[in-house]
């Protein structure tokens, strides 16, 4: 690219001068002012100006703020310098708005300057050298000057891993390395707000023409700022309750030898990553682990490496691409990925639904994907997936989770889908879809994720001598339902959808109810069948009884005089249930009820069929 020779310094007539819009806000025009160059001048801003910081205002635009306010200033300064400060020109039309990246703008400010007679003040050099060109004098000042190192650099420790600085609070500093932090005060006093705004100055100043520097950001409340190695963000009213600066980066950079990983998973990583994620609380390692993986897959396996960031904070080398969001979509990102066809795309992090499913639409394309999320656990990881992504397609997403913590990888999770019938459960009808989690180093089933009824349920996987994750899931419900008879009641599973309750003998009528009534609700609230027994087996004083058909219902007669007793009834020697003898000295149980199938099939196979009260 050819270097322009900047516009001669010479002696020039400041008597009248205009301004554009950088030099207003690089506040080199104020400058001037204070320095006594412009005593008794006029300054004419022109309202073209004046159109441009408001449309950058409108946009939220931090440039638009930092020039009304530097105006503010000038106008403030004009009385003590003995200036005059006028508005000349119209007011930009929608069509220069349009034509400002062509020259419009920049046009009609030089008209301004011609037709006055003035000295054209500024700090674009294309504009200065165009000026000169039509001789119009031009004071020209480089636009930005580079500093050796800035106010917010001069905070900063080789150990410090971020700066929290508000206005009218101490400033703290985050200090040590993952596992081993702490938060130390940088003074005693509290940070002046003057102080803070002359920093996020500074820092725009360097965003805007640094080369190793880019606004990822750019909100008037929320701005985000890749400067150097820091990602600084800085939050102003009315998105925080004041002006905050936030600098957080890196410390520590590792390969993928430092964290010692197993055999098994460094031929996991060597063959072929399909989908990863690496996992961890805020501040574990993520993505100095990130970084690592993509290093050793770009170097190791002579692969194309990517990444999606936002903002593009890993500390990767020259041959790895960082791609930000393309027009703030990771969407169109994605677009412009399969078009590049890389091995391995590292996005860091994924936070949204959208990030989730651009995730697992680049995965199923055929690229090999290793995303970073936040999670309090490895499993956690995973569950973040359900609801957004169909519960058989996560396996083919996501095979292996890598659990960082303190800088450590501490727990590998394998992922891996299979049809049979959950742990808990007997009956082969309820086989289904399940995602098997896996230790990825013994091969330990951990966690079983499936659909139950509705919902989709992560359940840790049965340990001999305990529960089952479905019986966890439901017995607080059916406890708290029959502890209402009995408070000492015991429950028991026998399959998935049935239990035992052994409960007082004498609360037993209660609960199965006037011909079943009772249990029967009961056993359709809690979705289950419920078989119930005397906690203290008696067997009492057989009586007798005859048997008949009524309709829907099995009748049970006993001798007159018996009514209001409770009767124990058993077949073939083991108790079936027990109820209490109605007015007219019967028992009634619905053929449709489960006591009243048992009771049809042993009248069938004449099985033995005793009573006692």
């Amino acid at each position: 690219m050819k270097k322009f020779n900047k516009p001669e310094d010479k002696k020039l007539d400041l008597k009248r001068v205009v301004t554009d819009t950088s030099a207003i806000i690089s506040g080199n025009l104020r400058e001037m002012i204070t320095s006594g160059k412009l005593k008794n001048s006029e300054i004419i801003i022109p309202e073209i100006v004046m159109g441009e910081l408001q449309a950058q205002t409108s946009r939220m635009r931090e440039s638009g703020f930092l020039g009304l306010e530097e105006i503010k200033k000038i106008r403030e300064l004009t009385k003590k310098h003995k200036i005059t400060l006028k508005f000349l020109g119209e007011r930009p039309s929608y069509e220069d708005i349009l034509l400002a990246k062509s020259g419009r703008v920049d046009a009609l400010i030089q008209d301004i300057a011609k037709q006055n007679k003035a000295v054209l003040i500024t700090c674009d050099l294309p504009q200065a050298l165009v000026a000169e060109a039509e001789g119009i004098g031009v004071k020209y000042f480089e636009s930005y000057k580079k500093k050796k190192e800035l106010k917010i650099e001069k905070m900063l420790t080789n150990d410090t891993l971020s700066l929290h600085l508000k206005e009218n609070a101490i400033p703290y500093a985050k200090k040590g390395k993952p596992g081993k932090i702490e938060l130390v005060k940088l003074k005693e006093k509290n940070m002046e707000a003057e102080e803070l705004e002359e920093i996020s100055n500074e820092i725009f100043e360097a965003a805007r023409f640094e080369q190793n520097a880019f606004m990822e950001i750019g909100e008037r409340s929320a701005t985000v700022i890749q400067l150097k190695d820091m990602r600084i963000a800085i939050a102003r009213p009315p998105f925080s309750d004041g002006l905050e600066i936030t600098v957080v980066r890196p410390i520590i950079k590792l390969n993928l030898n430092d964290y010692k990983l197993s055999k098994k998973l460094k031929e996991r990583l060597d063959t072929r990553v399909e989908g990863m994620l690496i996992a961890g609380p805020p501040g574990s390692g993520k993505s100095t682990l990130a970084a690592s993986v993509a290093e050793f897959l770009m170097k190791n396996n002579n692969a194309i490496v990517k990444t999606m960031e936002s903002p593009r904070d890993l500390q990767l080398p020259n041959e790895i691409t960082q791609y930000a969001p393309l027009d703030g979509s990771f969407i169109k990102t994605s677009d412009i990925l399969l078009l590049v066809r890389p091995d391995y795309t590292i996005f860091d992090e994924v936070r949204k639904t959208k990030d989730f499913e651009v995730f697992a639409d680049m995965r199923l394309a055929g690229i090999g994907m290793i995303g970073v999320v936040h999670s309090t656990d490895p499993i956690s990881a995973v569950q973040r997936f359900i609801g957004r992504i169909e519960l058989g397609v996560i396996p083919h997403i996501v095979d292996t989770i890598l659990f960082v913590k303190d800088g450590e990888i501490k727990k590998v999770y394998s992922l891996s889908l299979t049809v049979r019938v959950p742990q808990g459960m007997a009956e082969a009808d309820l086989a289904r879809p399940i995602v098997e989690v896996k230790d990825f180093e013994t091969g330990k089933l951990e966690y079983e994720i499936y659909t139950y009824g509705e919902q989709t349920v992560v359940i840790p996987a049965m340990e001999n001598g305990k529960k089952s994750g479905v019986e966890r899931l439901a017995l607080d419900k059916i406890k708290s339902e029959l502890y209402k008879f009995d408070p000492k009641a015991v429950v028991e599973f026998l399959s998935a959808n049935k239990i035992s309750v052994k409960v007082r003998n004498d609360v037993i009528p209660y609960i199965i109810g006037k011909e079943g009534k009772t249990i029967k609700n009961l056993e359709d609230r809690l979705g289950i069948s419920i078989d119930i027994e005397p906690a203290v087996e008696s067997l009492g004083k057989e009586i007798e009884r005859n048997i008949s058909e009524t309709g829907g219902y099995l009748v049970f007669e006993f001798p007159k005089h018996h009514s209001g007793k409770n009767v124990n009834i058993y077949i073939d020697g083991g108790y079936l249930f027990t109820a209490t003898i109605g007015r007219s000295d019967q028992i009634k149980v619905s053929k449709k009820s489960d006591l009243g199938n048992k009771i049809m099939k042993a009248l069938t196979k004449k099985s033995e069929i005793k009573t006692f009260i």
